[in-house]
């Protein structure tokens, strides 16, 4: 297929003003992003069992590329120097050369497979949308735009240490922790080592000496409310959530009514300000649920 942009242009210079105009900025329009030509006919039976597939694709994909239809009968100078013999048949073009194409109605899954070969991954928009919040330190608002990533991409490790950055960032030490213990090891590069490194030297650094103080007393004396409550509000200044509510949970399941719901009101706040969508929030949320119901 490859040489034959030439031919074309020379050809359709003959073309009416309207389809010259049209296949120019097919061809023009290739250099920017792939653009997928369906040429079909009226009479053709597949082809209008194929081209909702295309229509579909080319909507679920944004513009990521261009659905180029040409009807075979009306454009037949076109469709005879792009080799065409058979209906449907579909081409992709790309830098102003056909490059890959097939011929009959093929089923979905297929068109899905060879168009994937050619078009941004689904989850690549998402992933490059958290990737520039966080270098502008907006941590927050990267996570679940790598959450969406992650589960489209198939939870791909790369991503996954990106998430884990953020966790950290954020202080919470713990999501990170556990988000890196699913990495296999074969995919323990540089940036996990990196990652672990940072999170030991901030477990290190938010030691604090109220928190020290507060968990030498509950050592001391681990069934005095009070003093728990204490530590886990002082996990909670110091952005260590898990903990937090770990010990949050254990008191109201010790006395649901502690300092007159004072505990419950702290751990549902908590949990409110870490989102809905935020894999501990789901956790304690959870977790309260079973306790109290």
């Amino acid at each position: 297929m490859k040489n034959v942009t030439t031919k074309i242009i020379n050809k359709i210079i003959s073309l009416p003003l309207v389809t010259l105009r049209k296949a120019y900025i097919t061809i023009d329009e290739s250099f920017n992003r792939p653009v997928v030509i369906d040429f079909w006919a009226d009479w053709c039976g597949p082809c209008k069992n194929l081209m909702p597939i295309l229509e579909k694709l080319a909507n679920e994909y944004a513009g990521a590329f261009l659905l180029a239809k040409v009807n075979a009968d009306e454009q037949q100078m076109i469709s005879s120097q792009f080799g065409v013999r058979s209906l449907p048949t579909v081409m992709i073009m790309q830098n102003g050369q056909p490059i890959d194409g097939f011929t009959g109605a093929l089923p979905e899954v297929q068109v899905r497979e060879l168009l994937a070969k050619y078009l941004p991954k689904p989850w690549e928009a998402p992933l490059n949308q958290a990737q520039a919040l966080m270098a502008a330190g907006n941590f927050t608002d990267a996570l679940p735009l790598l959450r969406e990533a992650h589960d489209a991409s198939q939870q791909l490790a790369s991503i996954a240490l990106l998430m884990a950055q953020c966790h950290m960032e954020l202080n919470r030490i713990d999501n990170a922790e556990a988000i890196l213990s699913t990495i296999k090891m074969v995919d323990q590069d540089a940036h996990y080592e990196q990652l672990t490194a940072q999170i030991a030297l901030k477990k290190q650094a938010a030691i604090t000496p109220e928190l020290a103080a507060l968990e030498e007393a509950y050592s001391r004396s681990p069934q005095d409310l009070t003093v728990r409550y204490q530590l886990a509000l002082q996990y909670h200044q110091e952005s260590q959530y898990r903990p937090a509510l770990e010990h949050l949970l254990e008191i109201i399941r010790t006395e649901r009514n502690f300092a007159e719901g004072e505990a419950r009101k702290t751990f549902t706040a908590i949990i409110a300000a870490l989102g809905k969508a935020d894999p501990l929030a789901i956790e304690f949320q959870r977790k309260l649920f079973t306790l109290l119901y």
